[in-house]
């Protein structure tokens, strides 16, 4: 068996899958959504797009659940993770529900993580408007390690695109997963990440990019995958739902959803959308085969979109590993009289000491080329209480709730261009993962960034610095205090000698 499995004797399995769109434009028009947008775009250009930053985890959750239970024709979701825990169960029974309505469910979720949630998913699937879809799949399902050994080169790569579309009419791109720690349900951990919920010009193209994927040679029919054990139904899975939605610790939560406004604001019309020009970019489903045209890559087309920076750059990336040909490009820019700014995640922060490691030890040569470093400072998240108590004074902020770890993808180009999306500066994001992310054209947003890196970011993280000697410290600011700290602050020693002796290995092209 073991000579069978090295030996690649195991396969995917060959299929036919039947082939689908998103919602026509007439169905789509025809949707209580499209007609509650139509007189606000009717106002605007064809060809701009309406943006409204989820930066507050609770209320990214509402929107997805709020969508879900507001769709009439179409759901239309493809996800990295989505965890089998509170908010996930909870948002999967939203689009359960849905689907007893009539709407046509649509599921794409990368393999990598869908271990814990494949009882439900098999459940869903089983419903006759519900089709799951599994991207580049494990071959063997337990363990799932051994697929990394018997196949590495493709399940190494993995879909890390996120997007939720409801009728075809407005959709949500961004950096969050789905899953408590996303959402600010979680009491021992936080990711502070940012999202956009986008209406208009942009909606059919994130549409038809789904389509590219669901319709891709690495989807698979979950049943194809995933064998049947008849653990878990709808009816228990609508049940489980139940018994978290009652449950004390969930209740202070679920409160985001009543009291938010979103779908009524958006229904009157009252929501304060960015009307600007937003481009998709995204990377080729091939890219997991390694088989994509390489100049139609996510980061050529970036480069395509906004040029060389001639200003400033102002990049927030939870996952940062600039490699040395990147310390390269950086110095380049500052030469050139760019001004750089870089956040990212602190050791003591980040949840991936692997990649910190590829990220350490380019510090020095990035703040020698002129490059300003902040890593964010770990904090242990507060009490749903004191985070709905505090959330009125950081309306406006770039990272709203105090997070445990950076999982916001974003970055500003001379006062500008604004990305938001799945794509980390890191190897893995440019030649691995596949990704997704929007440019949008919105000066306003683009200083939006610069004042969190003026005010909010100085507050909230280390700025990293070099000494007349050549060596590193942190600068950390309380208020008008400034305190020193000549080691990774608040580090456990077992996780700084784990990121200095991963900092030697040459697995840079793997972070």
């Amino acid at each position: 068996m073991l000579t069978c499995l090295f030996s690649g004797c195991m396969a995917l399995p060959k299929q036919d899958l039947t082939a689908s769109n998103a919602l026509p434009a007439n169905l789509a028009a025809s949707t209580s959504i499209a007609r509650a947008l139509e007189r606000q775009l009717e106002r605007q250009p064809r060809h701009l797009s309406g943006i409204y930053p989820l930066v507050e985890a609770d209320e990214a959750f509402a929107a997805r659940m709020l969508m879900a239970r507001h769709a009439e024709r179409s759901l239309d979701i493809q996800y990295y993770i989505w965890r089998a825990d509170m908010t996930g169960l909870m948002l999967l029974e939203a689009v359960h529900e849905a689907a007893d309505r009539g709407v046509r469910v649509r599921l794409l979720l990368d393999d990598n993580n869908s271990a814990g949630l494949e009882p439900f998913l098999l459940a869903m699937d089983a419903h006759p408007n519900i089709e799951v879809r599994l991207f580049n799949p494990f071959v063997v399902r337990k363990p799932r390690w051994l697929g990394f050994v018997t196949d590495f080169k493709r399940v190494n790569r993995r879909m890390h695109n996120k997007s939720f579309t409801a009728d075809s009419a407005v959709t949500i791109v961004g950096g969050r997963n789905i899953g408590d720690a996303y959402f600010g349900a979680a009491d021992d951990e936080l990711f502070a990440d940012l999202d956009v919920l986008t209406v208009g010009a942009v909606v059919p193209e994130v549409s038809a990019d789904f389509d590219r994927y669901w319709n891709s040679s690495s989807a698979y029919g979950l049943s194809a995958i995933v064998k049947a054990n008849g653990d878990v139904s709808l009816p228990r899975l609508a049940q489980r739902a139940e018994n978290i939605a009652r449950n004390p610790a969930a209740q202070i939560y679920l409160e985001s959803l009543r009291e938010s406004d979103l779908i009524a604001d958006l229904f009157h019309q009252r929501i304060e959308f960015k009307w600007a020009k937003v481009r998709i970019v995204s990377d080729e489903p091939d890219k997991v085969l390694g088989t994509e045209n390489k100049e139609k890559m996510l980061l050529s087309q970036l480069q395509e979109i906004i040029g060389n920076p001639r200003h400033e750059v102002e990049l927030v990336s939870p996952y940062f590993v600039p490699t040395q040909t990147g310390v390269a490009a950086f110095a380049w820019l500052s030469r050139k009289g760019v001004k750089v700014k870089v956040l990212t995640n602190s050791l003591a922060a980040t949840d991936v000491a692997a990649v910190h490691s590829g990220y350490g030890k380019r510090r020095k040569a990035l703040l020698e080329a002129g490059v300003e470093l902040y890593e964010l400072r770990h904090v242990q998240p507060k009490t749903k209480r004191e985070k709905k108590a505090e959330k009125k004074a950081r309306k406006g902020r770039l990272l709203g709730s105090s997070g445990s770890s950076l999982h916001a993808k974003t970055f500003a180009i001379d006062a500008k261009h604004v990305f938001v999306g799945s794509f980390n500066f890191d190897p893995r994001s440019a030649l691995l993962n596949t990704e997704l992310g929007f440019v949008i054209e919105s000066p306003e947003l683009a200083e939006r960034i610069s004042r969190s890196f003026r005010e909010e970011i100085p507050q909230q993280a280390y700025q990293v610095k070099l000494d007349k000697k050549g060596q590193l410290y942190w600068q950390e600011r309380q208020g008008e205090q400034v305190i020193i700290h000549t080691k990774e602050p608040t580090a456990k020693l077992s996780k700084r000698v784990s990121a200095y002796l991963l900092s030697w290995l040459p697995i840079d092209s793997l972070l």
